[in-house]
């Protein structure tokens, strides 16, 4: 997310719209089809979604972009159901489209910021908490020693 973000700040390839509050580069539509974006293929859409889902990891950012996505851009990407799936301001192009797959991302990631719920829920996982300590990260949710985890959960057998 901060590769994206900085890509949009600077623009290399000067399309319209980008910038520090206007980033976000994932698979999307676009307006020819469907397609991949990053900055190694960057067509100039824009995905709310890669920079929405960004909040619980970069909240400063991705709130930049919301409040540009919903203030700035306004009944051109949003709609009665959220955000459409992308945007092209080079082009003039608006999604009139509301993919599942990029609309998830976004409730699920500002409710993981607001509370933290589906942290709590995967790291309550016993599989998940071993398979983390086994791929070698640590935190206080990974004490595989404590019968209770800091989230309350009780981990069964880790064995």
């Amino acid at each position: 997310m901060r590769i994206h973000e900085a890509h949009g700040r600077l623009n290399p390839n000067g399309f319209e719209g980008y910038g520090a509050d206007c980033w976000g580069l994932t698979a999307s539509d676009n307006e020819d089809s469907y397609g991949a974006h990053d900055p190694a293929n960057d067509r100039g859409v824009v995905t709310p979604t890669a920079a929405l889902a960004s909040l619980p990891y970069w909240p400063e950012a991705a709130m930049r972009a919301m409040r540009h996505f919903r203030h700035g851009l306004g009944d051109r990407i949003w709609g009665r159901y959220g955000f459409t799936d992308a945007f092209n301001q080079s082009r003039g192009w608006y999604a009139a489209t509301y993919l599942a797959i990029d609309q998830g991302p976004i409730v699920c990631m500002i409710e993981n910021h607001r509370s933290g719920l589906l942290w709590r829920l995967f790291m309550s996982a016993p599989e998940a908490r071993r398979g983390l300590t086994r791929l070698g990260f640590s935190s206080p949710a990974l004490d595989l020693e404590s019968p209770h985890d800091r989230f309350g959960a009780c981990p069964r057998n880790l064995d």
